[in-house]
Parts: structure tokens; sequence; C-alpha cells
């Protein structure tokens, strides 16, 4: 989302500076200030964007004391390049016409080269000053001691002044395309870096297993302790009642719900890093693993027959199934990987022992083959539904890259994209202007 707000930015400002060389805005001489205008806005914008900030530059575009607003403050853009002065000249004379801009918080802006250039003279001694040379290649001693003076002044303290985004050279009307061009790549490259600096920021740790580790132990275990008080309330015993017994029998399951808790979500944590396991089906698999293991007990200890093993292993994973899907609802509805997921098992298991407790057994056998029925589908489900996914992905990377060539600022690019567009969306070839002969029948016959 960032990286489209952001290119949508450049490409605004280029279809605007497109309409302000089409109609020769400015002239051939003030073209390039309502170009520098256009571009800054455009710039500033896609570097906030990118970033993830809104975005803060307006234009203005009055003719009046402001070209544009950055959050509320006012700027005058300055881009001058006649009479040597670096557009501090035309930074004077609004200067005297606007006697209280600077005063009402407002800034001046001028190109990039040129502050540097002045930033760099009004620094510099006049020692050093008295070596410079006129040439094409940097200023001279006349530059340094204009600079001096001007701001000796006082009337427009170099504090006032800040640079544009781009250089002067950058906003004339034979060289903006290249530049917002560049400025797309850059803004490009932005994307990529924070893309990878957020894939190694979350990458698994042993601290962020820790916390996993800790919140599931708290919610199963809150879970296991409401359950129990519960459960001896419905049994008619009050609170203030509950013996020694009964709070020993409620800590043994509250400690059994932090033990499993703190498994479960170092378990989810480790399978949903370390292999490809989304978490609702990573918790469904520590789900089935815990009550496999918890008959494999009861089996080695003589308390159910094989068959009844069997049996109850079958069950397990029908609760397994039940809760992925919990899971899943848990993810949807609180979106903090893991946790999430924990919470949804907890109430989802909780509500399906609820129900088959309180169901006849006839009852609950329909539910248990409903069940099972519903995991054969789902399983089928699942895997049409990622066929699907597939072959959607691939559509939407060949359609998205026909968008991003129809719509291409290089009028060639345009032109071969949309007409692969046109055919890619069922476009009669006769009907697509792929030729000049199609081009000059369509509009002058």
């Amino acid at each position: 989302m960032h990286l489209a707000a952001a290119v949508g930015s450049i490409n605004d400002a280029l279809l605007e500076i497109n309409k302000v060389v089409a109609s020769n805005r400015g002239g051939p001489k003030g073209m390039h200030g309502f170009i520098a205008e256009v571009a800054e806005i455009g710039i500033g914008n896609a570097r906030d964007l990118i970033v993830g900030q809104e975005a803060r530059y307006e234009w203005v575009d009055d003719n009046g004391p402001i070209d544009l607003l950055r959050s509320g403050v006012g700027i005058q853009q300055k881009f001058y390049a006649a009479g040597g002065r670096f557009g501090l000249g035309a930074v004077a004379e609004h200067f005297d016409r606007y006697p209280d801009y600077i005063a009402n918080g407002n800034r001046y802006q001028i190109p990039k080269d040129h502050y540097e250039t002045i930033r760099g003279l009004l620094r510099m001694s006049e020692q050093d000053a008295s070596a410079l040379s006129r040439s094409a290649e940097g200023p001279s001693f006349r530059d340094w001691k204009r600079v001096q003076e001007f701001f000796a002044n006082g009337a427009v303290p170099f504090e006032s002044l800040e640079p544009a985004h781009l250089d002067y050279r950058e906003v004339q009307r034979g060289t903006y395309r290249e530049t917002l061009q560049a400025e797309e790549a850059s803004v490009r490259r932005t994307y990529q870096t924070r893309r990878d600096a957020a894939h190694m920021a979350s990458r698994p740790s042993i601290a962020e297993a820790a916390k996993a580790t800790g919140a599931a132990a708290a919610v199963e275990g809150s879970a296991a302790f409401i359950t129990a008080v519960l459960a001896k309330r419905r049994a008619g015993t009050r609170l203030s009642d509950f013996a020694a017994d009964d709070w020993a029998e409620i800590s043994e399951q509250t400690g059994v719900g932090l033990a499993t808790g703190g498994v479960r979500g170092l378990s989810v944590y480790v399978l949903t890093n370390f292999t490809a396991s989304p978490a609702a089906v990573a918790n469904a698999v520590v789900t089935a693993g815990f009550g496999i293991a918890e008959q494999a007990n009861r089996f080695r200890c003589g308390e159910i027959s094989e068959v009844e093993f069997i049996e109850n292993a079958e069950t397990v994973a029908l609760e397994a199934s039940v809760s992925a899907v919990s899971s899943l609802i848990g993810q949807a509805i609180v979106p903090v990987p893991v946790v999430g997921t924990v919470i949804g098992n907890t109430v989802g298991m909780l509500m399906y022992r609820t129900a088959k407790e309180s169901l006849s057994t006839r009852e609950a056998a329909i539910i248990a083959q409903y069940l099972e029925e519903q995991r054969t589908l789902r399983a089928q489900l699942t895997a049409e539904h990622q066929e699907l996914i597939d072959e959607l992905n691939a559509a939407l990377t060949t359609y998205l890259d026909l968008l991003e060539r129809a719509f291409s600022p290089d009028i060639g690019t345009a032109l071969a994209g949309s007409i692969d567009l046109a055919r890619v969306l069922g476009v009669s070839d006769d009907e697509i202007l792929d030729s000049d002969d199609k081009t000059l029948d369509y509009f002058l016959l």
C-alpha cells in the first residue's frame, strides 16, 4: 500500500507537469518554476508515503505569496539562475513585496544545488574565497561577496531558506521525466529495503518463542482455572464454602492448563516459524498430539483396550479438526500471531466439549459422524482452494504487469502494453488499434 501510494504521487506529478508543458505555462523562461513546484509536491509526498507517513505537501497555485504548503507551513519557491545570484535576487524582490512573509512563519525554497553553494560561500573565509576563480565549474570571488552582502543585510536570514528536493537542472523541460523516473526507482529501492528490514525483524528468536510460550500458558491456565471454579459452582458448592481439597483440585487443573498452554504456544511457534505450517494447522496438530498422548498413556496403564484406544484417537482427530476451524476464527478476531490462535482454540474446544456433554449418545454420534464428513470435505476444499489461489495469483501477476505497462509514462511502452491488455481482456483484434492504418482509419474515416 505504501509503495502504491508513493508511486501514485509521482505519477500524478508527472501528469500535472505534462499539462504545464502542453499549455506552455510560464513560457520558455518560467515553465521550469511550475515544473519545480509540482515535482516538489510529488516527490515530497512520495518520500513520506513510502515510509507510512501522511502526505504533507499541497499545491496552492493561486499566484499568491505562497506556492506550496507543507504541514501548514507556507513555502515560496525561487528557481532562478539568471544574474548569478542563485535565486537570492528573486527572494529579495519577493520579501520586498511581502515584508511579513518570514515573520508569519513561512519559508523560501531554492534548488538543492544552489542552497549547497550558498551555504558553502557563506561559511567560507575571505582568504579562501579570494582563491576562487570565475568558471563554469564553480562560484567566483564575486559570488562570495554577493552572498556575504545579502545576508549581512539581515532582512532575510539564512535560516529562512531551505533546499528543495531537486537541483535546478533536474526540473527543466527536457529533464523532468528522467528526474521523476529516477525518483520512482529510488522509492522502489526504499520499499525493498523496508521489506527486507521487516523480514529480518520478524525472523524467529528465543525471546519471541518465550513470549509465545508465556502468553499461551496464561491463556490456557486462566481458562482452566475458570472452568474448574465454574464446575464446582455448578455442583452446588458456593465459593465461600470451597475446602482445601477443592482448591487443591482447582490448582492442579490450573497447573495442567498452564503446562499445556506453554507446550502448545512453544509448539505452535516452532511449527509456524520453522516449517510451512499455518498457525491453525499447527495448533490442530498440537491439540491432536496432546489428546493421542493422553490416550496412549491410558492404554499403557490398562485403563482402555486397544480398540478403545483407536476409537478414542479417532475422536481426538475430530476434535483437532474443530480446533483448526476455531483457531482460524480466533486468528481473524484477535489478529496477533500465536496468541489469537491459542485463544480461538481454547474457546472453540470449550464450546465443543460443552455441547458434546449436554447431548445424548445418539446425538453425539450424529455430531461425530457429521464432523468426520466435514473433516473430509474441509480437506478436499482446502486443496481446491489452494489450487484456485495459485491460479488467481498467477493471473493477477500477469494482469498487474500488463497494467503497469499499459499505464507507463513512456508512450511507446504504454501503447504496446495497452494492445496486450486489450487482447488479454478479450477485445477483438479488429477493434484494437495496433497499426498505423487502423489508427488512421479510426480517427479519419
